[in-house]
């Protein structure tokens, strides 16, 4: 018979995975169509005083979990009789700052002329009103939402979700997401587009694997371990990005994938956030808003941190030498062999390890300490840590055209360092169009109207009632979802434990709990989000497309949930304090 009539069965192993900004888009629109769906609420909001990890007073900006409301139309005729009121009131005139001709103006404008715009130009501001006169001001048959435009811009028609990769990229600051870590991204990637023309790493690679036969099994497992150490004890995120940039090609070199890399580096960095005892930017400030001692419960931590950390590297040790035995069942195969190529010329090459290139991985690794230095001690973040990346770059260029290694010159320094940074502009514009997700629900400000607030007020009410274990697994489950649109440990703490506080006292769990649910929702899904800045410059580093990498990740999530699982309940039977 011929085969002619016989249907050609599809190949699924062929079928292309979403590009990033394809998945991000998407998660965008659904953003956006979930904000017809969910009406904008807000907090009020308040400063309050903790002790941080080193005993010293700080201060932080958190939600009144019990001023929560919904957004509604003034009732403008109810706003002129209390307005009226107001107008004879001379102790509360001077308390708000406003002055009785403008309240008198404002009424003589009449009902039908009252907004919130006009009234925030006298100083009659929502929060104002809402202290003095609750809700009797607003016309609440109508929960309004807080929905962007298709298009626009803050200075035609306000912010429309189409503009979410601009107003991604420049929203923050130097200090933070995401234009401050999109730089960051640009500066390290042309640092390293220096160093790895000096053809420095490709070097020392080659001269360690030829000289450590047989010792991968034991090099991964201690990596996971540091990089591990570094999430617990300083909270290491952002700065692994550039550890990736050499760890990435190390990790290929011994037979591996870049997955295996990212794992051994990032996932192990947030495993140790997750189950840390001491970082200054998670455990420390939840517990702080939560009243509950800072840096208390440590011994419990310490071992779970040990646990978690070694299982979880023995899970990567099994994918790994998976990989390993048979290369062709990676998930990144195709896109690894950019590292290969490189791998494969210095070995043909036969590239001798100079005088030159030890001494750049010597000022390498000088410049490291100094940042894991500045970090600790000093309190660096992102300028400083660009700064000292860049200091890395020129020097590695400076000491490669004395030594003359490659044949490079003072141009090849200049061409090095923008097709390094050519190299990393995709994943700079990825952090912004992830940061745009958050401001098409509304953004993160408890005290501004948006879908997220709600979202968030709407599932803290569900909570309560639940039986303790069952309680803190969904508070553990919450905090977990919570983190795929907000990756700021310390600004997930800010809105989420003022919440989750007081809802542990009403489910009769210890707060330390709360802390602990909060901790590993949130440090366990920093490794998977697609919104997290420093996941996708670590996957930018490494050439792995999120939808690749969300295949492998999402089954060593699944495992961490088990593991964040048995540790709450091991918590609530021991009565964690």
């Amino acid at each position: 018979m011929s085969g002619t009539n016989v249907k050609k069965k599809k190949d699924l192993t062929q079928i292309k995975t979403p590009h990033t900004y394809v998945i991000i888009f998407g998660v965008v629109v659904l953003a956006w169509l979930l904000t017809y769906l969910v009406p904008a609420g807000k907090f009020d909001t308040t400063e309050i005083e903790y002790k941080d990890a080193n005993g010293e007073v700080a201060t932080k900006t958190v939600l009144d979990q019990d001023s929560f409301r919904y957004q509604y139309n003034l009732d403008g005729n109810i706003v002129i009789e209390k307005l009226e009121e107001l107008a004879n009131d001379e102790a509360t005139l001077d308390k708000i700052g406003v002055s009785q001709s403008d309240v008198e103006g404002i009424i003589a404008d009449g009902a039908e002329n009252i907004s919130q715009e006009t009234l925030d130009e006298y100083n009659l501001t929502d929060d104002t009103l809402y202290e003095l006169y609750g809700k009797d001001i607003y016309d609440t048959s109508k929960k309004l939402h807080k929905t962007a435009k298709l298009w626009g811009t803050d200075d035609f028609g306000g912010f429309g979700f189409l503009n979410f990769v601009f107003e991604g990229l420049v929203s923050g600051d130097k200090y933070g997401s995401a234009v401050g870590i999109a730089a960051l991204i640009l500066v390290v990637g042309g640092a390293f587009g220096i160093i790895m023309r000096t053809g420095a790493i490709d070097a020392g690679i080659y001269a360690f694997i030829s000289k450590t036969k047989g010792l991968e099994k034991l090099a991964l497992p201690l990596l996971f371990f540091a990089f591990s150490f570094g999430g617990a004890t300083f909270g290491m995120a952002e700065e692994v990005i550039p550890f990736s940039m050499v760890m990435v090609p190390f990790v290929i070199a011994l037979g591996y994938n870049s997955i295996v890399a990212v794992t051994v580096t990032y996932v192990a960095s947030q495993v140790g956030n997750a189950t840390s005892w001491m970082s200054p930017f998670s455990v420390a400030v939840a517990q702080g808003i939560a009243g509950v001692p800072v840096l208390s419960g440590a011994t419990f931590r310490i071992i779970m941190w040990v646990v978690v950390t070694a299982l979880s590297a023995a899970y990567m040790m099994i994918y790994a030498e998976k990989i390993r035995k048979n290369p062709l069942t990676s998930e990144t195969y195709e896109s690894d062999q950019y590292f290969r190529d490189q791998i494969k010329k210095t070995s043909d090459e036969k590239k001798p390890f100079l005088l030159g290139h030890k001494l750049i991985l010597i000022e390498m690794l000088i410049v490291l300490v100094w940042i894991i230095w500045g970090v600790t001690q000093k309190g660096y973040y992102i300028p400083e840590i660009a700064s000292q990346f860049f200091v890395m770059g020129l020097i590695a260029g400076i000491t490669a055209v004395i030594f003359k290694l490659d044949g490079m010159g003072i141009n090849d320094i200049a061409k090095s360092f923008q097709n390094g940074a050519a190299d990393l502009a995709g994943t700079a514009i990825v952090v912004g169009m992830a940061k745009g997700i958050l401001l098409v629900l509304g953004g993160s400000d408890a005290a501004q109207y948006s879908a997220l607030n709600t979202t968030l007020h709407s599932i803290g009410s569900a909570l309560s009632g639940l039986p303790a274990l069952v309680g803190a697994w969904f508070m553990y489950i919450f905090q977990s979802l919570f983190n795929l649109v907000v990756t700021s440990n310390s600004g997930q703490a800010a809105l989420t434990m003022p919440i989750m506080a007081p809802l542990a006292d009403l489910l009769n769990i210890p707060r330390q709990i709360a802390v602990l649910a909060y901790q590993l929702g949130a440090g366990f899904m920093d490794a998977f989000t697609p919104v997290s800045a420093s996941l996708i410059g670590v996957l930018g580093v490494a050439h792995i497309d999120w939808a690749k990498w969300a295949k492998f990740q999402i089954k060593m999530q699944a495992f961490l949930f088990v593991l964040g699982c048995i540790f709450i309940a091991i918590a609530i039977m021991i009565g964690l304090q």
